[in-house]
């Protein structure tokens, strides 16, 4: 039987018809994304030196906020960028997120002193820069304190550890007197152990105190718990910028500070009271706030200013059209110390390694993620954030007002302090343990025949010092790398005892600058493994997720399903 006309030309279509539906979904196929080997290649040591020593010059006058050195490192970052042919990562168009800064400068002839109730001992009175340190975060012209001292522990509330050191003393309109870090530090039986936790960072301190309605809040500084020296402390005695706020930051405590463990103790014993003796008090659940008798009186006096200031982003667009608006972002702050007290005759803080070293870093590693044909499945963020050094706040403003929702944000790596020493057989990993990163790292550290060590000096709270933590807070999975100590050619121990010179010598001064004797070999093996950890987060079917009772697992959680993205 043969086909009437219609049927036969319905025939004849089908094959061509068939052959345009293939057609069309394999033009939809998601092409694979380059593998990462050639791309690491264009990571160059050379290249780095130079943004380095542009970075850290003279002429960029140590890279303040709001100064000739921000406008400089703005552009020079911007034009990296466009030059890459990066895309602007702010949704506007422009590679610029605008960041409102105060400035506020307490006036140096400040005094902190210390009476005793009805003036039965000769007021004590400490020296600011060298006794104390203190400022307020306030927006005003003149802050006073007069009050009532009370010591108050660790100054932690930690239910999951069932610590409280308040007990639900009333505490407002008090000067607390707290010790820096945690209680893990001196008893490795409390908080888990010596691993800092949030509580023992000075910020959280400062948190509580507004929490409470205190006055203040006084740090008691001691080296080993503090992680740094008193010289990185007295650095905060002047200018310091905060983000600009509707409330002027009336909700902060007056005054926020530091003493020096020296005028501790004579404070204490002004009071009548043993400090060493107290402090083993409050290793105890049972600690209770301790009035000391004293009356604090400090008067501050700021002159104040606002600047806008910039983190600077660009944007690598994912290849998978399901996931491309997921985002793995490289963080690395570009600030420093500007220009301030002289050191052995200089007065530039040039930030070489802290954190020019980390800027470089962050716009090589861009440049080989531009060596992909395919990129990869996830769009990439290389963000350049300001204010590092006055408390994290370039990150905290992006992490409180994201370009890109946090949601949708995979993880962070963090690029701070580059090694500038040689080759290691290591790669130390802050915060290792806490998420499925850590898998990601040891497989591209085993790959360069290295191993991954965790942070070294856990009690220092390095987790908390560097602008990941801003994502963390909110409960985005970071990776915070620093480089390896077990150095090729060197004796062992050489890589700490060279980590702890840094610190006395360098950390935070003038002379962090571009040193001729430098081997920035390490560097480039660190740069591609940071490269291969988030190419492979990217490309990941599956989000990066905290391990169990990691401390930001739930806000995490609580995230991805207001988000829709678990059950």
């Amino acid at each position: 039987m043969t086909q009437s006309q219609p049927a036969a030309r319905r025939a004849r279509l089908r094959v061509p018809l068939a052959t345009l539906v293939f057609a069309l979904a394999a033009c939809t196929t998601v092409p694979e994304p380059t593998p990462p080997d050639g791309a690491m290649k264009n990571i160059s040591g050379p290249a780095l030196l130079a943004h380095i020593r542009t970075l850290a010059s003279d002429e960029y006058e140590g890279r303040f906020p709001g100064s000739k050195g921000e406008q400089l490192t703005v552009k020079y970052i911007e034009d990296q960028f466009r030059a890459l042919s990066l895309e602007p990562g702010n949704p506007d168009g422009t590679y610029i997120q605008k960041v409102s800064l105060v400035g506020i400068t307490p006036d140096p002839s400040m005094a902190l002193s210390f009476s005793t109730e009805g003036h039965t001992s000769k007021p004590a009175t400490l020296g600011f820069h060298d006794d104390f340190v203190a400022w307020t975060k306030r927006v005003a012209e003149d802050v006073s304190v007069d009050a009532d001292t009370v010591f108050a522990g660790y100054g932690i509330t930690a239910p999951e550890y069932q610590w409280d050191d308040f007990k639900g003393a009333d505490l407002k309109g008090k000067m607390l007197v707290v010790l820096v870090n945690d209680p893990g530090y001196e008893d490795a039986s409390l908080f888990g152990g010596k691993a800092m936790k949030y509580y023992g960072r000075w910020t959280y301190k400062y948190e509580k105190a507004a929490e409470l309605g205190a006055a203040g809040c006084l740090i008691v500084h001691e080296t080993g718990p503090a992680g740094y020296p008193w010289a990185v402390v007295a650095l905060k005695s002047g200018e310091q910028f905060d983000l600009s706020s509707p409330d002027k930051n009336a909700g902060r405590a007056a005054v926020e500070g530091w003493i020096t463990v020296e005028q501790a103790q004579n404070l204490f014993k002004m009071a009548g009271k043993d400090f060493e003796a107290l402090k083993k008090t409050a290793l105890s659940r049972d600690f209770r706030p301790i009035p000391l008798g004293l009356r604090a009186q400090i008067h501050i006096h700021n002159s104040l200013r606002e600047i806008q200031s910039a983190n600077v982003i660009a944007k690598l667009t994912g290849s998978d059209p399901k996931l491309h608006m997921e985002y793995v972002i490289y963080t690395a702050h570009w600030d420093h110390f500007g220009i301030g007290p002289a050191v052995n005759g200089d007065k530039i803080y040039h930030g070489a390694l802290d954190n020019a070293s980390g800027t470089g870093a962050l716009i090589e590693i861009a440049k080989a993620y531009k060596q992909l044909q395919v990129p990869p499945r996830r769009s990439i963020l290389f963000l350049s954030v300001t204010a590092e050094e006055q408390s994290l706040l370039g990150s905290r403003y992006y992490a409180e007002h994201p370009l890109y929702p946090l949601a949708d944000t995979a993880a962070d790596i963090n690029i701070d302090v580059m090694n500038a020493l040689g080759r290691t057989r290591d790669i130390v990993m802050i915060g290792r343990g806490s998420s499925t990163l850590d898998e990601l790292v040891d497989a591209a550290a085993h790959e360069q025949g290295r191993t991954v060590k965790p942070d070294l000096e856990p009690e220092k709270g390095y987790f908390y010092r560097s602008d990941h933590f801003n994502f963390v807070h909110e409960g985005v999975p970071a990776f915070d790398p620093e480089g390896g100590v077990d150095y090729i050619g060197r004796p062992e121990g050489w890589g700490l005892q060279q980590k702890e010179r840094y610190t006395r010598e360098d950390y935070h001064k003038p002379s962090d600058n571009v040193r001729p004797d430098w081997d920035l070999s390490g560097a480039v093996e660190d740069m591609q493994l940071y490269f291969l950890v988030g190419y492979r987060v990217a490309n990941e079917p599956k989000l990066p997720a905290w391990k169990p009772g990691a401390e930001f697992k739930a806000k995490r959680e609580a995230m991805l399903r207001a988000a829709g993205k678990l059950k």
